[in-house]
């Protein structure tokens, strides 16, 4: 397309449409207009400005109604003729700056907004923003006359009236920015001559009249409606800022005569609506925008995005640079912002306030010439008297809000923080609302109901995973004010600023006589505390100041060790976390001899008279003795390996609590020990220990003798043996002595903690030296040698059987038979006739010297099973079960020395066998595992008494509970009798293995254990069950097979010879049954072990 360049050909093109659009406004002819215009040149439009402009004005002052597109149309064409052309008349910027003004406004009342679509409205913006940057640099000053003032009022009105009252984000946006071109603030990127000091005191003048409306106009749009985008609150912050910096800016107004100029005579009345920022004026409007500033700061401070916030920190720092003096009443509240934003969540923010702050700092002087230390102090006492009504009164939010402006203010005073500290009442607040806002919700049951599990202990942890530990040992406090974490941890940031800057001997002492003056103080004193110390040694926050006088080692341990005798002060340390319910009054043994009989009915808690704990004081103490562990955890860190010539006095009391019976204390000691460990440089846990074992055994020995005013030496030596290594059982081996010489002596006082102690001593001896079942055999499958022989020839099926091997296995069931029925004559005559070498007798000799002579670890196991044979019987059941426990690890630990095993089995088996027939169905299910490791490690030693004591019993109850678990529902599952049925069926099959049952007996079992196939069952109680025929498979698969073809045979079996009957069972060719799915898949496995087809 041609363009044309000269105005003589432009003028050709335009005239014609120029004329039709005048004559005719109609979508069409603009649409042509506007064609028309792309192909003329700038410069030949510069110079046709006025005449193309002139159909359009008059299109747009035409009376009468107009069609919206059309007249859309029109603007736009006027914005393109704008923004390609510059407007270098007065006369033309001003009447044009009128007529776009008038078509925002109503006809009917011209101060409100035209009832205009959003698009016409942005068109409009759009070229008011285009005429205001094509007028040229000398014409626009003649926009700002005092005689143009009425017209610029009206356009800011309607500007202010778009962007406040619409509800496009566009349009918001767009009418701000046409306001901070019209206030000469354009952010534009073409270039704007910067005005000299006369124009901007003349401009500042005359913006000086519309200041109380910009600015209200714009707190209202940015304290409005959240959900509006954050764009507009940034845009219209920005307006404010620059707004109020033009008007009220320090250089500005000390240029301003005292009096005001007296007017000509032609400009009285307009003069008359000029302001004079004089002194009164300004002190006056400085108290207004105060109010505003504050609405402002506290509506953004909080809002979500980070925009936003970045946005204030900008207005703030633009209103202390241009309007330090003039705005001296709000310079407190401006600072309030950077020293709240300078711990805010966005990095961006954060970076931005911590600049704009240092800068400030580095000034020493805001306001008046004051000291910046001056200006925060103030603050931060009256910051200080409102913070117990603050904590108390606002939603999370607002906590989060107004502890970061006190951390703010700590930081920024620095060493200067003492000159608060020192102010008696102040310091008080301010104790008081940390009190007030760190109080615990104690209301959980669940703190106290979690009790002892068996956790893990520490000694197989590197140091690496010792790290983590401690990283990860942490427990979540739950706050009676607050819920998000965010809030303890600027607390906490908080108490160590103030430990770093502060007296810290001033400050501990006062919150230790709040430690000491109240119960309801103490759980929150202790935690400022630890802060406050850890924060000695330097917080974990960034700082502003360096600290003002370097802390002494000396001192930092002076102190810690003066707060440590407070914490393990046994009025502290030894407090009430449960109620003993470890030693229950002796409960009415189980009468008959059913072994699954259902479990009795819970015993009722007694009722807590007045003298028993509440679970809410409970509560309380156990987060009490936490909080201090968590102290110790922050001394060692703070003093290092100083800490160790403390250890003496702490370690004591952190194991004690290790093995505390409460879950979260025993944790949280844990996650102490390993912090110690970390901070004193050893190595691992076992070696803290050990190398600290002499005066913690010394001390366990002290106190075992005093028991009734110790009661808790024994948690001391439990822990230690579980966070232990072996290098440990040396140095422990005569307090171990001691502990089962008080066990003799109480048998029902304290056996429930010395048992403790056992458990854990012969759990870690297991783990520490039974590494590979000696005693543990597994036997390979006995039966015929027509099945032995199947076995071993892998992959060939089976043959028909040679005549020798007939007679061989008729001969060995005989022999087996024999065996079963005890007629073991032959057998003994034949190992009397054979005679042993004198080497071997030799070396049997000294196998029994060496047995004599029991390792460590043994000669303990059998001490410790001595004494829990005489507790067995004992009246308590949590005592019986704790005795089966270690008696079942203390078999484990003997079996490589039978010689000793077997005379306790002995002693152990009449009281076994009452724990089995007649107690408790949760002390027979730990007795029959009791059994079943005996039974493996003892072999044949039990097996007649087996059989004669316990097997019918047992078969008889298992039979008698079968029809119950039959009809049960799945609610059954989770009852004891079933989880009795199921241990019972799982240990069986094994058990008969291990002993090696006859004939008779493995019938027996067979018959107990078939109703247990029935698909009715529980399906674990079917799996059991299988399991129990597959041991039977490995000891006679012959008798297995025929017990089960008699339940259900799937086939007929042809006979291996011609010379034999056919084979007939009585299930052959018989529906199936309950039985037969179970029946079915043990006889496949069957078959697949021997490698044959039927």
């Amino acid at each position: 397309m041609a363009v044309f360049d000269t105005p003589q050909e432009a003028f050709g093109v335009l005239r014609p449409v120029c004329v039709q659009l005048t004559k005719a406004p109609t979508t069409e002819n603009v649409a042509l207009f506007q064609a028309q215009l792309q192909v003329v040149s700038e410069s030949a439009l510069q110079d046709l400005q006025e005449y193309v402009l002139f159909p359009l004005r008059f299109t747009l002052k035409r009376p009468g109604p107009k069609r919206e597109s059309m007249f859309q149309s029109v603007v736009q064409c006027v914005t393109l003729v704008l923004s390609t052309t510059c407007v270098k008349k007065p006369d033309l910027l001003q009447e044009l700056f009128s007529e776009l003004c008038v078509c925002l406004a109503s006809p009917a009342s011209p101060h409100q907004l035209a009832p205009l679509s959003e698009e016409l409205k942005q068109a409009l913006i759009q070229a008011l923003l285009a005429l205001l940057h094509s007028a040229g640099e000398d014409v626009i000053f003649s926009l700002y006359q005092p005689s143009n003032l009425p017209h610029l009022g009206f356009a800011v009105t309607l500007l202010l009236a778009l962007a406040e009252q619409e509800r496009a984000k566009q349009v918001k946006i767009s009418a701000i920015t046409c306001l901070q071109a019209l206030i000469l603030h354009c952010n534009c990127q073409k270039y704007h001559r910067p005005l000299d000091k006369e124009e901007t005191r003349l401009c500042g003048d005359l913006f000086a009249s519309f200041l109380p409306g910009i600015s209200v106009a714009l707190s209202r749009i940015i304290t409005g409606d959240v959900k509006q985008s954050h764009a507009v609150i940034v845009s219209a912050l920005k307006l404010f800022s620059q707004v109020i910096s033009f008007v009220m800016a320090d250089e500005q107004l000390a240029q301003i005569p005292p009096k005001k100029e007296k007017p000509a005579l032609k400009q009285s009345r307009i003069a008359e609506l000029m302001v004079h920022r004089g002194v009164d004026w300004s002190k006056s409007t400085a108290a207004k925008l105060s109010i505003l500033i504050k609405k402002v700061v506290d509506s953004v401070i909080v809002h979500p995005h980070w925009k936003a916030r970045k946005e204030l920190v900008e207005t703030v720092h633009h209103l202390m640079t241009k309007c330090n003096q003039s705005l001296v009443d709000s310079v407190g509240q401006l600072l309030k912002v950077l020293v709240c934003l300078v711990n805010d969540d966005s990095s961006e923010v954060q970076s931005q306030s911590c600049e704009v702050l240092k800068n400030i700092a580095s000034q020493r002087v805001v306001a008046k010439n004051r000291h910046l230390v001056d200006v925060l102090s103030e603050d931060l006492h009256s910051f200080a008297t409102a913070l117990p009504r603050l904590m108390a009164s606002q939603d999370d939010q607002g906590k989060l809000s107004s502890l970061n402006l006190l951390l703010g203010y700590l930081k920024l005073l620095g060493p200067q923080i003492n000159v608060v500290l020192n102010s008696a009442s102040h310091l008080q607040r301010l104790s008081k609302a940390l009190m007030q806002v760190l109080e615990l919700d104690v209301k959980d049951v669940k703190v106290v109901e979690e009790r002892r599990g068996e956790p893990e202990g520490l000694g197989e942890l590197p140091g690496l995973l010792l790290v983590h530990w401690s990283k990860g040992s942490g427990q979540r406090k739950c706050f009676r004010f607050f819920t998000d974490d965010r809030i303890f941890s600027l607390l906490q940031k908080v108490c160590q600023i103030l430990g770093y800057y502060g007296n810290l001997y001033l400050l501990v002492d006062h919150f230790i006589e709040l430690y000491r003056e109240s119960a309801v103080y103490r759980k929150q004193a202790a935690m400022v505390i630890n802060e406050l110390i850890a924060g000695a040694a330097g917080p974990e926050v960034d700082l502003f100041h360096e600290q003002g006088t370097v802390r002494n080692t000396e001192d930092l341990k002076g102190l810690i060790t003066s707060v440590l005798e407070e914490y393990l002060d046994p009025a502290n340390w030894c407090l009430v976390t449960s109620v003993d319910a470890e030693e229950p009054p002796a409960e009415p043994a189980t009468k008959g001899s059913e072994l699954l009989a259902a479990p009795p009915g819970v015993l009722g808690q007694l009722p807590f008279g007045n003298s028993r704990p509440t679970v809410r004081s409970m509560n309380s103490n156990i987060w009490q003795i936490c909080i201090q562990l968590e102290g110790v955890s922050s001394f060692a860190c703070v003093l290092k390996e100083d800490f160790r010539l403390l250890l003496i006095s702490a370690l004591y009391s952190v194991l004690e609590k290790a093995g505390d019976g409460t879950l979260l204390i025993r944790q949280v000691a844990v996650g102490t020990l390993v912090d110690i460990c970390l901070a004193c440089g050893y190595s691992s846990v076992p070696d803290l220990i050990n190398q600290n074992a002499d005066y913690l055994v010394n001390g366990i020995s002290l106190h075992l003798r005093h028991l009734a005013h110790h009661p808790h030496a024994c948690q001391v030596l439990e822990a230690m043996l579980r966070h232990s290594d072996t290098n440990v059982l040396p140095l422990v081996e005569d307090v171990i002595e001691d502990m089962l010489a008080m066990l003799d002596q109480c048998h029902d006082d304290r056996a429930s903690s010395f048992l403790r102690v056992m458990h854990t001593l012969t759990t870690k001896l297991a783990s520490w030296f039974v590494l590979v079942d000696h005693a543990g055999k597994h036997l390979e499958p006995k039966g015929g040698p027509l099945l032995e022989a199947a076995w071993q020839l892998s992959g060939r099926p089976a043959a028909v059987p040679t005549a020798e091997e007939l007679e061989q296995f008729f001969l060995e069931y005989v022999k087996q038979k024999q065996i079963a029925e005890g007629d073991l004559q032959d057998a003994e005559d034949e190992g009397k006739e054979e005679q042993l070498p004198l080497s071997d007798l030799e070396e049997n000799d000294q196998v029994l010297e060496v047995e004599a002579l029991l390792p460590p670890h043994a000669r303990i196991a059998k001490e410790v099973m001595e004494r829990c044979i005489h507790l067995l019987s004992n009246k308590s059941l949590c005592v019986r079960l704790k005795v089966l426990n270690i008696l079942e690890l203390c078999v484990t630990l003997l079996h490589p020395h039978e010689n000793h095993l077997l005379p306790l089995a002995h002693r152990t088996w009449p009281a076994l066998v009452s724990r089995l027939t007649n107690d408790d169905p949760l002390a027979v299910l730990g007795a029959f595992k009791v059994l079943c490791t005996l039974g493996t490690h003892s072999g044949d030693f039990l097996r007649r008494r087996f059989c004669k004591d316990v097997l019918p019993k047992l078969a008889c109850s298992l039979v008698m509970q079968a029809p119950v678990s039959a009809r049960a529902g799945p609610i059954y599952s989770h009852t004891l009798a079933f989880k009795l049925q199921l241990t019972v069926l799982q240990g069986l099959g094994l058990l008969c293995k291990t002993l090696d049952l006859g004939e008779s007996d493995l019938n027996m079992v067979a018959d107990t254990c078939l109703p247990y196939l029935s698909a009715k069952q529980p399906v674990k109680l079917q799996e059991a069950a299988r399991s129990v025929f597959l041991h039977l498979m490995q000891m006679d698969p012959d008798a297995t097979w025929f017990f089960l073809c008699s339940v259900w045979c799937p086939c007929a079996y042809d006979p291996p010879h011609p010379s034999l009957q056919p084979m007939k069972l009585s299930r052959m060719g018989k529906k199936r049954n309950e039985f037969t799915d179970n029946v079915q898949c043990l006889l496949d496995e069957l078959l697949r072990r021997e490698g044959a087809t039927p």
